[in-house]
Parts: C-alpha cells; structure tokens; sequence
C-alpha cells in the first residue's frame, strides 16, 4: 500500500526537477553566448559537461558516455527503491538526490550533456563550475552522512 506521506516527498522529487529546469531553460535561453557577473563570488556561464558531477569523466567517446548515463540510470533506480525504503527524514533526503540527479540525467538524454553554469569563485580560483540539481544531489548526500554519522535511529 502507497503511504499518503510518499506523495508529498514525491512532490518534492518534481518541485526540485522543475526548479532544476526553470534555472537550466532560462540560462540557456539568456546566457548561451555570454557570462554574466552577478557579483564578486558568482558568475554565470554556461558550459556543458559530459561527465558526471563537477566534470568528472568528461570524455568524447559515446561509448564512456552511454555507459556512464546507464550507471547514472541504475543508481536513481537504487536510490527510488531505497526512498520507498526509507523513514520520513531519509525519504525527505532521498527526494533531494532524486530529483537533483532526475534533472541532470534529462539533459544528459535530451542534449547529450548537462548545462552546467554556477562559477563560484574567490579571486583567480574558480570552483568546478555546476548547476542547481548538484547543489541538491551535494546537499542531499550532506544531510545522509550527518545522518547516519551523528542522528541515531530511535
């Protein structure tokens, strides 16, 4: 039986998938030819990735890229089966990860690369350049390893 609390961590799922889009859409739309200095910190400009998080295995070859997509698919495959799994504070933590990494593997299907744009900066050092589906996915795994490192299961 589907507990009624399922739907609304699914609905957080879709809300940080659509925001996730929201930003993705708007960036491309707005920015595709130009960054755009927010302030001293932040930069936006558009770059896209075919690796995983932070540009990691980027490669040319379609074949890592494929592989790498279907490994992207079976581990948002996991993570759903544990969600159902899981109590309310660790389904509230899966649906961050989920919806983050849902958003990132869309564009990996549709445009065979995730935009990524945030350019977190001090100075001449510059941060892997992301999107908002890893600040989800980067929270998410945060708030799990607090919990199980300091939260005790009751």
């Amino acid at each position: 039986m589907i507990k009624k609390e399922n739907f609304y961590f699914l609905a957080i799922i879709l809300l940080i998938f659509s925001i996730d889009r929201y930003s993705k859409i708007e960036i491309i739309k707005n920015y595709s030819n130009q960054a755009f200095y927010l302030n001293s910190f932040i930069n936006f400009d558009l770059i896209w990735n075919t690796g995983i998080g932070f540009g990691i295995l980027s490669s040319t070859s379609s074949l890592i890229y494929n592989f790498i997509s279907f490994l992207i698919f079976g581990v948002i495959i996991l993570l759903g089966y544990y969600y159902f799994q899981s109590d309310k504070y660790e389904k509230f933590i899966f649906s961050i990860i989920i919806g983050g990494a849902m958003g990132n593997f869309y564009d990996r299907f549709f445009f065979n690369a995730v935009p990524d744009f945030i350019d977190f900066h001090i100075g001449n050092f510059h941060w892997f350049t992301f999107n908002l589906a890893d600040v989800f996915i980067t929270f998410g795994i945060i708030a799990f390893f607090i919990k199980g490192f300091f939260i005790k299961n009751s």
